[in-house]
């Protein structure tokens, strides 16, 4: 069964009365905003309608209010745009990092980039707030399903297992970025006592039973953008990537099998030809078994308008002198994120990973505030495979128009002519959010070989597949250090980053610096941060509130 993202009647009734409560997570009134709720005996008449109960937990990870961009958010007390699920998600996987600087003022922003965010921060509470929704989202669907007298019927236990993975992803996300987090499942009292706080590693043993038991009830080749077994194998082989970091014991003999059984569900990598069509604005062509993509958020620019996802991405990394619509967007973008010169350095000079805009940019970040410092990255866009417009105007018909419109504002011939080349082109994305895609399993493979010492791994293969593809030659024995830097280029601006450079100890470390990493030039004077930022602190709110909760060491 399909359900349509676009507000599709999701129930909410279920939501309303698990987070208005204290199953979420202290006061962080995290609580769907919804005035037409009812109760589950008058909605839940069929299988049909818990498919569209299930449809809310997908819709959370691409907007932050069924209404629309103008629309309520889903949490209040937190701005819609940067509390939108992937948006939190890239500010704390990619802004903390050599491959991201953002040049915006808002509130605390710049503090993630210069690794000197504090308990209170807004943006970290955000990511928060979101992830807890998320996670009580699904319990609740987990809930009603159970509670249903059809609990039994196929179909439904594979509702029940779609909202279980997506869980799990949300709980990956939380013991990798928060750690000691406050846990609650579908068995949490609804309005009974504060959650518990639950050891990281306790939580690592619990999610990995929770997958392998999901994966076994998930379907091996999913219908597009619902959860099959493909995303819980990778959340199992991320779980046992990180197990050092998670547990203090590392794991690469597990996170190969797992990348081995993702491999033998039948996932293709792209051609080469084909590679950045998978971050262009019709690359659901490249999702599901066959295909390179195994998990993603579904975008569209009129079904999912939000200012988060891919939207954000794209309208962030266009300004300077970059064309509007050489980005697939219908004006002028946001100008926000670059790269640093460190990480625009990792690239070899034939490597077609290297989609950086140089024209008035200097690579040197001399003002993190003003967008020509640093370059311009042109990875993600909102661009259809044949490289035109999402409307289907062909860009060599709009370029002379836009550029005569430009240097003559009073043309209205070419400003009318513009303006139907555009018709149906906005600043929102049609462009999905690859969540997971196999070149990762491929480069996980490599590192479990070459970092974890497990035989018959295959991984340097497959890692010289990567790059090979990228057009860049083989290496016959790579590093530590090519892993981890092949893992930034194939990934780049994917939300992996953050954890990847933690599991090599060159996040905090003075091993590794890169421009205004803890808010310094570091122009001659290198030095690492302070090791809690291995951590983000839980939003001070919640451990006030929820005394129950310890907060991160060092906040």
């Amino acid at each position: 069964m399909k359900f349509n993202i676009k507000k599709n009647g999701i129930i909410t009734f279920a939501f309303a009365t698990a987070m208005s409560l204290s199953s979420c997570v202290g006061d962080l009134d995290v609580t769907p905003i919804d005035p037409n709720l009812d109760t589950p005996e008058n909605v839940l008449t069929g299988i049909e309608q818990y498919n569209q109960l299930l449809a809310k937990c997908y819709s959370a990870l691409s907007v932050s209010s069924p209404d629309g961009d103008s629309g309520a958010p889903d949490i209040s007390g937190i701005d819609g745009g940067f509390g939108q699920y992937l948006r939190a998600l890239f500010y704390m996987q990619e802004l903390p990092t050599d491959e991201c600087v953002i040049g915006w003022n808002d509130q605390t922003l710049k503090d993630l980039h210069g690794l000197q965010w504090t308990s209170s921060d807004v943006f970290v509470s955000a990511m928060y707030s979101r992830l807890f929704y998320q996670i009580s989202l699904c319990n609740e669907v987990m809930r009603q399903i159970g509670k249903a007298s059809n609990a039994s019927d196929p179909t439904m236990q594979q509702y029940r297992a779609e909202a279980r993975a997506l869980r799990g992803l949300s709980y990956l996300h939380a013991i990798d970025m928060f750690g000691n987090v406050p846990f609650i499942d579908e068995n949490s009292e609804v309005g009974g006592a504060d959650p518990q706080q639950i050891n990281r590693a306790d939580l690592f043993e619990w999610l990995v039973k929770d997958m392998e038991e999901c994966a076994e009830q998930l379907p091996a080749n999913p219908e597009q953008y619902r959860a099959g077994k493909g995303l819980a194998y990778m959340i199992l082989a991320k779980l046992y990537l990180n197990a050092g970091i998670y547990t203090g014991t590392p794991n690469y003999q597990k996170c190969a099998e797992y990348c081995q059984k993702i491999i033998d569900l039948g996932y293709k990598l792209e051609s080469r030809n084909d590679y950045f069509k998978m971050f262009g604005a019709d690359n659901d062509k490249y999702l599901g078994v066959g295909h390179e993509i195994i998990f993603s958020v579904y975008q569209d620019h009129i079904n999912t308008q939000a200012y988060g996802g891919t939207s954000f991405i794209i309208n962030a990394a266009t300004g300077g002198t970059m064309a509007y619509y050489d980005m697939g967007l219908g004006g002028n973008g946001w100008g926000g994120i670059r790269l640093t010169p460190e990480f625009v350095d990792k690239f070899a000079a034939a490597d077609q990973r290297a989609a950086f805009y140089v024209d008035g940019q200097t690579k040197e970040i001399v003002d993190i505030g003003d967008f020509y410092s640093g370059y311009a990255f042109m990875k993600f866009t909102n661009l259809k495979a044949d490289g035109n417009l999402i409307n289907g105007s062909k860009l060599s018909d709009v370029r002379p128009v836009a550029e005569a419109v430009a240097a003559d504002a009073t043309d209205k011939e070419a400003a009318a002519k513009l303006t139907e080349l555009l018709k149906g082109v906005n600043s929102f994305s049609d462009t999905d959010f690859p969540v997971f895609r196999l070149a990762d399993v491929y480069l996980m493979l490599a590192e479990c070989q070459v970092v974890g010492g497990v035989s018959g791994a295959n991984g340097i293969a497959r890692f010289n597949e990567v790059r090979n593809r990228a057009g860049v030659s083989s290496i016959a024995s790579p590093s530590k250090q090519d892993i981890i830097d092949e893992r930034g280029r194939e990934l780049a601006w994917e939300c992996h980053r953050r954890s990847d450079l933690i599991r090599f100890n060159l996040f905090t470390s003075s091993e590794y610096i890169w421009a205004h990493k803890g808010m310094n030039s570091n122009i001659g004077t290198p030095h690492g941060v302070d090791n809690k930022y291995n951590l983000f602190p839980l939003a001070s709110s919640d451990v006030m509130s929820n005394m129950n909760l310890k907060q991160n060491p060092g906040y």
